[in-house]
């Protein structure tokens, strides 16, 4: 069940597998966007019709797309919605970039996609040429002034701007179920040792302290990139992915000895758990924290479950583990007219305030209704504006799509054999086979 492995050529296979049978077509069903129609995958733009192309199914996610839907619709009534939305699956929506990859050698891309704003956009697409600059809409709605100068710059590439950012997510949380810390006298954890302090207490107690879920890879390189955080200096952390810091560094070691030691506090059964399944872990109480990027938020929110608090991962308090969702412009597209305008919405006021408080990120903007948003958000805004921001890897804007790919895959095998030394000099060779150290 372990080293379940999804190279780049593999995504693409399955992709094109997905694509011809009912289970595929099945998984490229829309999720309902008001106004508009299911979507096949298939190309749908042209002649007012705007297809959308995104990994967002999951709770919170559904609803959050469906109000951004709604901003759009009010100002362009005419205008179908083709809701492409394919379920994420392995490393942060693989199988969702998988097939858009596909459409896009194919010349068949959407109108618009969901893409991670950083490397993931510049190295996959901008760099293949398949993306229109933004420059002139940045310019024409004034975003130079609206986005922080740190967010243009990771749009930016040659002095040009290629996507628009709709959101900031989090990525170093630890969420738990405030009554099952509280009924065995454990207290939110802040450092690494007071963690497993409390997870030795919960053991005992027959509570799983951790929930994770690599049913398909993801969530324990996920978990790794904040113990990165936790253990490294900011500077070490953005170190790893300029060449500055040693992979083979003994921080790095001591990192993956405390993910090690967590997974041996985690629900016995995570290989076959999904990483969105890790809340109802946390609601039921069969597990007592959950450590996932502040989408969990709007997934907790979306169950209605209130009884949850949160706390930066054990021993990153003062960092931002950061990554953005962002829209941009495909080449070859059937509509540009329809597609201009939805990009104005993403990067709005009122769009933003609309599609964050029910996705549980904040607005990319820095003149937000503060108001419409929830006391996690708040709290998130103001740690964004005055924390250390540390770049995700996990979700595409620290390092380019195929290092993550590959990091991806060898924390999946760590999960699984958790053997330090051979997955630190897998590291390492990941490293220097993307051209850093």
């Amino acid at each position: 069940m372990f080293n379940r492995r999804y190279g780049r050529r593999e995504f693409l296979r399955g992709s094109l597998a997905l694509g011809t049978t009912a289970a595929g077509m099945a998984a490229l069903a829309a999720c309902g966007a008001p106004g508009g129609t299911s979507g096949s995958g298939s190309s749908g733009g042209g002649g007012n019709r705007l297809e959308i192309f995104s990994w967002w199914t999951s709770p919170g996610e559904v609803e959050a797309l469906d109000a951004l839907y709604k901003v759009y619709k009010a100002s362009n009534a005419k205008v179908e919605i083709i809701n492409a939305a394919i379920s994420g699956g392995a490393g942060a929506g693989g199988n969702a970039k998988a097939a858009l990859k596909t459409r896009l050698l194919g010349n068949d891309p959407p109108d618009s996609f969901q893409v991670h704003l950083g490397r993931e956009l510049i190295d996959t697409h901008v760099v293949a040429n398949r993306m229109e600059p933004l420059d002139d809409i940045f310019k024409s709605e004034g975003w130079d002034k609206v986005f922080p100068k740190q967010l243009i710059d990771i749009a930016s590439k040659d002095g040009k701007l290629w996507s628009v950012p709709v959101n900031i997510h989090r990525s170093n949380v630890l969420w738990f179920n405030k009554k099952v810390l509280a009924d065995n006298g454990v207290n939110p954890p802040n450092t690494f040792d007071e963690f497993f302090a409390a997870a030795d207490k919960l053991k005992a107690k027959g509570v799983a302290a951790l929930a994770v879920g690599e049913a398909a890879p993801g969530h324990v390189s996920h978990i790794f990139e904040t113990v990165l955080m936790g253990v490294l200096s900011p500077d070490e952390y953005r170190g790893l992915w300029t060449g500055k810091f040693a992979w083979a560094d003994q921080k790095v070691t001591a990192s993956l000895n405390n993910l090690k030691r967590m997974l041996d506090y985690a629900n016995t059964d995570y290989p076959s758990v999904a990483s969105g399944d890790t809340l109802d872990l946390v609601i039921k109480g069969t597990a007592a924290m959950v450590i996932n990027g502040d989408w969990n938020n709007g997934g907790f929110k979306s169950k209605k479950f209130a009884d949850y608090g949160y706390v930066p991962t054990p021993g990153s308090k003062g960092r931002y583990g950061v990554l953005s969702d962002s829209f941009g412009l495909p080449k070859g597209i059937k509509d540009k007219d329809a597609t201009l305008a939805w990009l104005k919405v993403c990067g709005s006021k009122a769009g933003q305030d609309a599609f964050n408080p029910l996705k549980g990120s904040i607005p990319a903007r820095n003149d937000a209704d503060k108001s419409v948003y929830d006391t996690y958000q708040q709290a998130a805004i103001a740690d964004f504006q005055k924390d250390e921001l540390l770049p995700s890897v996990n979700h595409g804007a620290a390092a380019k799509e195929s290092w993550m790919t590959d990091m991806v895959n060898t924390m999946n095998t760590f999960s699984g054999k958790k053997d330090v030394a051979a997955t630190q000099a897998e590291l390492v060779k990941i490293a220097k086979d993307a051209g850093v150290g």
